[in-house]
Protein backbone atom coordinates (compact mmCIF):
# COMPACT_ATOMS: atom_id res chain seq x y z
CA UNK A 1 0.00 0.00 0.00
CA UNK A 2 1.46 3.41 -0.93
CA UNK A 3 1.73 6.39 1.55
CA UNK A 4 -1.11 8.04 0.00
CA UNK A 5 -3.09 5.55 1.00
CA UNK A 6 -2.02 4.56 4.01
CA UNK A 7 -2.10 7.92 5.62
CA UNK A 8 -4.56 10.23 3.97
CA UNK A 9 -8.27 9.98 4.34
CA UNK A 10 -10.12 8.18 2.23
CA UNK A 11 -12.45 10.89 0.98
CA UNK A 12 -13.20 14.39 1.74
CA UNK A 13 -16.82 15.38 3.20
CA UNK A 14 -18.71 17.25 0.21
CA UNK A 15 -21.88 17.83 2.53
CA UNK A 16 -22.21 19.14 6.27
CA UNK A 17 -23.71 16.05 7.79
CA UNK A 18 -20.34 14.21 6.49
CA UNK A 19 -17.64 16.97 7.89
CA UNK A 20 -19.68 16.71 11.38
CA UNK A 21 -18.94 13.39 11.24
CA UNK A 22 -15.42 13.70 10.23
CA UNK A 23 -14.94 15.67 12.91
CA UNK A 24 -16.65 13.55 15.36
CA UNK A 25 -13.83 10.98 14.51
CA UNK A 26 -11.27 13.65 14.91
CA UNK A 27 -12.22 15.07 18.19
CA UNK A 28 -13.11 11.84 19.26
CA UNK A 29 -9.54 9.52 18.31
CA UNK A 30 -8.27 12.61 20.26
CA UNK A 31 -9.79 11.97 23.12
CA UNK A 32 -9.21 8.09 22.87
CA UNK A 33 -5.47 8.63 22.59
CA UNK A 34 -5.03 10.63 25.15
CA UNK A 35 -6.89 8.54 27.44
CA UNK A 36 -5.62 4.89 26.15
CA UNK A 37 -2.17 5.97 24.34
CA UNK A 38 -1.39 5.45 20.85
CA UNK A 39 -0.92 1.57 20.71
CA UNK A 40 -4.24 0.99 22.72
CA UNK A 41 -6.38 3.68 21.24
CA UNK A 42 -7.41 0.96 18.43
CA UNK A 43 -10.20 2.22 15.56
CA UNK A 44 -12.62 0.32 17.36
CA UNK A 45 -12.29 2.76 20.85
CA UNK A 46 -12.50 5.99 18.34
CA UNK A 47 -15.30 4.53 16.53
CA UNK A 48 -17.19 3.77 19.77
CA UNK A 49 -16.48 7.08 21.40
CA UNK A 50 -17.37 8.66 18.41
CA UNK A 51 -20.70 6.82 17.82
CA UNK A 52 -19.84 5.56 14.50
CA UNK A 53 -19.84 1.95 13.05
CA UNK A 54 -16.42 0.74 12.63
CA UNK A 55 -17.53 0.60 8.71
CA UNK A 56 -18.16 4.08 8.33
CA UNK A 57 -14.80 5.04 10.05
CA UNK A 58 -12.78 3.01 7.74
CA UNK A 59 -15.00 5.12 4.98
CA UNK A 60 -12.88 8.27 6.12
CA UNK A 61 -10.03 6.97 7.09
CA UNK A 62 -7.69 3.73 6.21
CA UNK A 63 -6.40 2.97 9.80
CA UNK A 64 -5.40 5.59 13.36
CA UNK A 65 -2.07 6.39 11.82
CA UNK A 66 -4.47 8.32 9.18
CA UNK A 67 -6.01 9.88 11.83
CA UNK A 68 -3.27 10.81 14.27
CA UNK A 69 -1.45 12.33 11.07
CA UNK A 70 -4.85 14.45 10.59
CA UNK A 71 -5.01 15.39 13.97
CA UNK A 72 -1.11 16.43 13.89
CA UNK A 73 -1.90 18.62 10.42
CA UNK A 74 -4.56 20.43 12.32
CA UNK A 75 -2.30 21.28 15.15
CA UNK A 76 0.49 22.48 12.95
CA UNK A 77 -2.36 24.91 10.63
CA UNK A 78 -3.68 26.16 13.65
CA UNK A 79 0.24 26.67 15.43
CA UNK A 80 0.91 28.62 11.38
CA UNK A 81 -2.67 30.60 12.17
CA UNK A 82 -1.76 31.86 15.61
CA UNK A 83 2.01 32.82 14.00
CA UNK A 84 0.22 34.96 11.46
CA UNK A 85 -2.14 36.33 13.74
CA UNK A 86 0.41 37.67 15.72
CA UNK A 87 2.43 38.79 12.57
CA UNK A 88 -0.51 40.89 11.54
CA UNK A 89 -0.69 42.72 14.75
CA UNK A 90 1.65 45.90 15.72
CA UNK A 91 4.94 44.46 17.27
CA UNK A 92 6.80 45.88 20.66
CA UNK A 93 9.27 48.62 20.59
CA UNK A 94 11.80 46.28 22.42
CA UNK A 95 13.15 42.94 21.08
CA UNK A 96 12.27 41.28 24.38
CA UNK A 97 8.65 42.29 23.49
CA UNK A 98 8.91 40.51 20.64
CA UNK A 99 10.18 37.49 21.88
CA UNK A 100 7.31 37.35 24.36
CA UNK A 101 4.70 37.45 21.67
CA UNK A 102 6.17 34.68 19.88
CA UNK A 103 6.77 32.19 22.84
CA UNK A 104 3.22 33.09 24.23
CA UNK A 105 1.73 31.65 20.62
CA UNK A 106 3.86 28.85 20.77
CA UNK A 107 2.86 27.81 24.50
CA UNK A 108 -1.06 28.75 23.65
CA UNK A 109 -0.90 26.25 20.29
CA UNK A 110 0.13 23.63 22.85
CA UNK A 111 -1.62 23.65 25.75
CA UNK A 112 -4.99 21.68 24.59
CA UNK A 113 -3.82 18.49 25.29
CA UNK A 114 -0.34 17.47 26.76
CA UNK A 115 -0.83 13.89 26.48
CA UNK A 116 -2.13 13.86 22.62
CA UNK A 117 0.93 16.47 22.12
CA UNK A 118 3.30 13.71 23.48
CA UNK A 119 2.15 10.81 21.08
CA UNK A 120 2.01 13.26 18.38
CA UNK A 121 5.75 13.96 19.31
CA UNK A 122 6.76 10.76 20.26
CA UNK A 123 4.76 8.35 17.53
CA UNK A 124 3.12 10.69 14.79
CA UNK A 125 4.03 9.42 11.12
CA UNK A 126 5.43 11.69 8.87
CA UNK A 127 4.16 12.10 5.32
CA UNK A 128 6.01 13.75 2.79
CA UNK A 129 3.04 16.35 2.73
CA UNK A 130 2.82 17.35 5.98
CA UNK A 131 6.69 17.87 5.94
CA UNK A 132 7.12 20.11 2.99
CA UNK A 133 4.45 22.26 4.49
CA UNK A 134 6.41 22.02 7.42
CA UNK A 135 9.53 22.77 6.14
CA UNK A 136 7.84 25.69 4.04
CA UNK A 137 6.62 26.88 6.56
CA UNK A 138 9.87 27.11 8.76
CA UNK A 139 11.62 29.29 6.20
CA UNK A 140 9.14 31.96 6.14
CA UNK A 141 9.30 32.05 9.95
CA UNK A 142 13.13 32.26 9.59
CA UNK A 143 12.72 34.77 7.35
CA UNK A 144 10.59 36.61 8.76
CA UNK A 145 12.74 36.45 12.10
CA UNK A 146 15.68 37.33 9.59
CA UNK A 147 13.92 40.72 8.80
CA UNK A 148 12.63 41.56 11.92
CA UNK A 149 16.20 41.39 13.87
CA UNK A 150 17.20 43.79 12.02
CA UNK A 151 14.87 46.32 12.49
CA UNK A 152 16.03 46.47 16.12
CA UNK A 153 19.47 48.29 17.11
CA UNK A 154 19.38 46.36 20.16
CA UNK A 155 20.18 43.26 18.77
CA UNK A 156 23.75 42.85 18.59
CA UNK A 157 24.35 39.53 17.54
CA UNK A 158 27.17 38.90 14.62
CA UNK A 159 25.38 36.88 12.40
CA UNK A 160 21.49 37.39 12.04
CA UNK A 161 20.84 35.03 9.88
CA UNK A 162 22.11 32.24 12.18
CA UNK A 163 20.29 33.82 15.14
CA UNK A 164 17.08 33.89 13.67
CA UNK A 165 17.44 30.08 12.63
CA UNK A 166 18.45 29.52 16.30
CA UNK A 167 15.78 31.32 17.57
CA UNK A 168 13.13 29.63 15.76
CA UNK A 169 13.62 26.14 16.11
CA UNK A 170 14.64 26.85 19.89
CA UNK A 171 10.99 27.68 20.50
CA UNK A 172 9.43 25.47 18.57
CA UNK A 173 11.73 22.02 19.91
CA UNK A 174 11.48 23.66 23.64
CA UNK A 175 7.93 24.30 23.81
CA UNK A 176 7.19 20.78 21.97
CA UNK A 177 9.25 19.06 24.13
CA UNK A 178 8.78 20.70 27.80
CA UNK A 179 4.90 21.01 27.22
CA UNK A 180 4.97 17.41 26.36
CA UNK A 181 6.66 16.15 29.45
CA UNK A 182 4.88 13.55 31.71
CA UNK A 183 5.78 16.26 34.82
CA UNK A 184 3.92 19.65 34.09
CA UNK A 185 5.12 22.82 33.85
CA UNK A 186 3.54 26.46 34.75
CA UNK A 187 3.49 28.01 31.38
CA UNK A 188 3.98 31.43 32.66
CA UNK A 189 7.26 30.39 34.06
CA UNK A 190 8.27 28.54 30.65
CA UNK A 191 7.58 31.81 28.98
CA UNK A 192 9.70 33.72 31.35
CA UNK A 193 12.53 31.94 30.83
CA UNK A 194 12.62 31.36 27.52
CA UNK A 195 12.16 35.68 27.08
CA UNK A 196 15.03 36.10 29.40
CA UNK A 197 17.33 33.15 27.20
CA UNK A 198 16.39 34.93 24.34
CA UNK A 199 16.94 38.48 25.36
CA UNK A 200 20.24 38.02 26.78
CA UNK A 201 21.29 36.06 23.72
CA UNK A 202 20.22 38.73 21.22
CA UNK A 203 21.27 41.63 23.01
CA UNK A 204 24.18 40.85 24.51
CA UNK A 205 28.22 41.96 22.96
Amino acid sequence: MSEKQWLHPRKQPRQARAELTRQRILKAAAHVFAEYGYAAGTTNRIAERARVSIGSLYQYYPNKDAILLELMAGHFDSGAAEVARRQAEELPDTIEGVMRVFVQAAIANHLDDPQLLRIMVEQAPRSQDLMKKVYQFKDARVAYARELLRRYPEVRVSDVDTAARIINASIELVVHQVIAEHEPIDPKRLEDELVAMFTRYLTSA
